[in-house]
């Protein structure tokens, strides 16, 4: 779809969103029967693209707020199981080497894996916060 700034007003914007998800309806209809049922006169086509195109235009951006907090966690659940997953990577590297050279150890059980993490994930994201602006400088 044109970005605002491509001069196409809204009318004609909505239009062709109208347009293209009742294309989207029909090729599901048609290719995906298995998956997608629709059924009545071709007006349910239409019916349906407009009310797809008219749900992601209102409810849409009600929903993304109302969601906002499930994102964040879920963000914030994915760097903490990444970060997990470089500390589990390190402590089973450090267990193949000589113990009297190096061992290191999580105490503290799930929530102690957290914290580690959470500490790691921080103080990387820290020192790329300074460094990438002082490259910038």
């Amino acid at each position: 779809m044109p970005s605002e700034s491509s001069g196409t007003s809204l009318p004609i914007r909505l239009l062709i969103s109208v347009l293209v998800t009742v294309g989207v309806v029909w090729l599901m209809a048609a290719y995906l029967d298995q998956y997608f049922q629709l059924t009545g006169s071709p007006a349910a086509f239409v019916i349906v693209g407009a009310l797809l195109t008219l749900m992601n235009l209102f409810v849409r951006p009600v929903l993304a707020i109302v969601t906002l907090p499930l994102k964040l966690f879920a963000t914030i659940l994915a760097i903490i199981v990444v970060n997990g997953a470089f500390v589990w990577l390190t402590v089973k590297i450090t267990d193949m080497m000589e113990p009297a050279l190096v061992t290191l150890r999580i105490f503290g059980g799930p929530f102690g894996w957290i914290v580690v993490a959470v500490v790691f994930g921080l103080t990387h994201w820290i020192t790329h916060r300074i460094l990438g602006s002082q490259a910038r400088d």
